[in-house]
């Protein structure tokens, strides 16, 4: 064989194999779907909170977009929820033409086109925009069940769960209505009693002495098995609060807990208390954020009663109580508690559980304080846990942590001469070079 065949054939055998490369792949892609993303922390692929609630589902999960066939919009819909069906093999996706019935659509109140219907079991939630976050929300919403009813005590100086003051607590309040939660006010001066069907009373530091027709309704709805998130501030508890601590039999122990220990995580303010490391307990298992409490009040078990209690929350050693009162007694050491649940078989026959939680500061969930490490996340898990959504209690925390550079006017001076005076010398310099490399050769 001459060398020119072996040339010949060499290429015939090459453009065989690539066309048999070609042809494997195609079949391996038409049945395999594959996809990998390399950006930072995987910030574009579905989040690890998605990925946890589609796993609360057991069983299928239906969508119908009411969606016109004009356009490109059932093809976008369908190409969002791709990833989310990859994850959950039964979560089925259908169309239907919303100018096929309007009279249905009407009845229906389908107002927008594209809208969504999710339904799961006898439950189903509506979306009119479709993003990760809306439909996480919404799938958080289907595993609940339907809205929960969270009162907030007010006419007492406490913190409102729609205020936009640095003490309130609307930024959390409003993040958790979304998944599932509504949050109504509770004034005793307007009701005799905590209206039924509330899933959950929160005290959150009144300021002002309760009256005794609010502390007879608390104690009234605590009797009847109803659940109780009280955030307590620190100093001496007054007297209309404490008929509510002897029924739970946890003692507010006197003056503030301080940790010079915060300081090694750059806390100027040893009230701050910096915590890494929890109790074990359902509310904070495999909980490893850190989470900041300005202004902590100690707790501590006054008795033996019916109610369960477990620490969650525990400064560390080396904190201690400081008292303004002169004649207060010695300071007590670390570690010491403020933070508990509380547990017992509910006196009411429609409950298996009665569930309350007390924590000696209210702050790490003001507006002031929501954003710092993980206050937001162990906010929702108390939350979930008093309300008993305990499959929803391990959520991962919401959302990708920001991405800031922080750059000073000199380097940002550096930054403007390099994109516009030297990275342009260079590239001229360079195709100079060239060029006279060409003309050379």
């Amino acid at each position: 064989m001459n060398m020119a065949f072996m040339r010949r054939l060499h290429g015939w055998l090459f453009a065989a194999l690539v066309l048999l490369g070609a042809g494997a792949v195609g079949y391996l892609t038409a049945r395999h779907d594959r996809v990998a993303d390399w950006t930072f922390n995987s910030r574009v692929s579905m989040s690890p909170e998605t990925r946890a609630v589609l796993a609360k589902f057991d069983g299928p999960v239906d969508i119908v977009s009411y969606a016109s066939p004009q356009g490109d919009l059932r093809q976008t819909i369908a190409a969002a929820l791709q990833r989310y069906q990859r994850a959950k093999p039964d979560l089925h996706l259908s169309f239907v033409d919303p100018q096929q019935d309007p009279a249905a659509m009407r009845n229906l109140g389908i107002t927008v086109d594209g809208e969504l219907i999710l339904h799961y079991r006898d439950r189903q939630q509506r979306m009119d925009t479709l993003t990760e976050r809306s439909l996480t929300d919404a799938l958080e919403r289907l595993v609940r069940g339907g809205d929960r009813i969270v009162a907030f005590v007010t006419g007492d100086g406490e913190r409102r769960a729609d205020g936009p003051a640095n003490a309130d607590l609307g930024t959390f309040v409003s993040q958790l209505e979304k998944s599932g939660l509504r949050a109504v006010p509770l004034n005793f001066s307007q009701v005799t009693g905590v209206p039924e069907h509330t899933d959950l009373v929160v005290l959150a530091g009144p300021q002002a002495p309760l009256a005794p027709g609010a502390t007879k309704a608390l104690l009234d709805y605590l009797a009847g098995g109803g659940n109780l998130l009280w955030l307590a501030d620190p100093g001496n508890l007054d007297a209309s609060l404490q008929p509510i601590a002897d029924e739970l039999a946890l003692r507010v122990l006197p003056g503030e807990l301080i940790d010079p220990s915060s300081a090694a995580l750059g806390l100027k303010d040893p009230r701050i208390i910096a915590l890494g490391d929890y109790p074990p307990n359902i509310i904070t298992r495999g909980f490893t954020l850190t989470t900041l409490f300005p202004e902590v009040a100690p707790l501590a078990e006054m008795r033996k009663s019916d109610w369960k209690l477990e620490p969650f929350l525990r400064s560390s050693p080396q904190a201690s109580t400081q008292s303004l009162d002169k004649n207060a007694a010695a300071p007590l050491k670390g570690p010491l508690d403020f933070g508990f649940a509380l547990s017992r078989l509910s006196p009411s026959p429609a409950k298996s559980e009665q569930r309350v939680v007390v924590i000696g500061n209210g702050d790490f969930l003001s507006n002031s304080y929501l954003g710092n490490g993980g206050n937001r996340a162990l906010g929702e898990r108390i939350f979930n846990w008093l309300l008993g959504d305990d499959q929803l209690i391990s959520m991962p925390p919401r959302g990708a942590p920001d991405r800031v550079l922080n750059v000073s006017q000199g380097e940002l001076g550096w930054l403007s001469t390099g994109f516009m005076l030297i990275l342009p010398l260079i590239l001229l310099v360079i195709g100079g070079l060239i060029a006279w490399r060409r003309r050379r050769a």
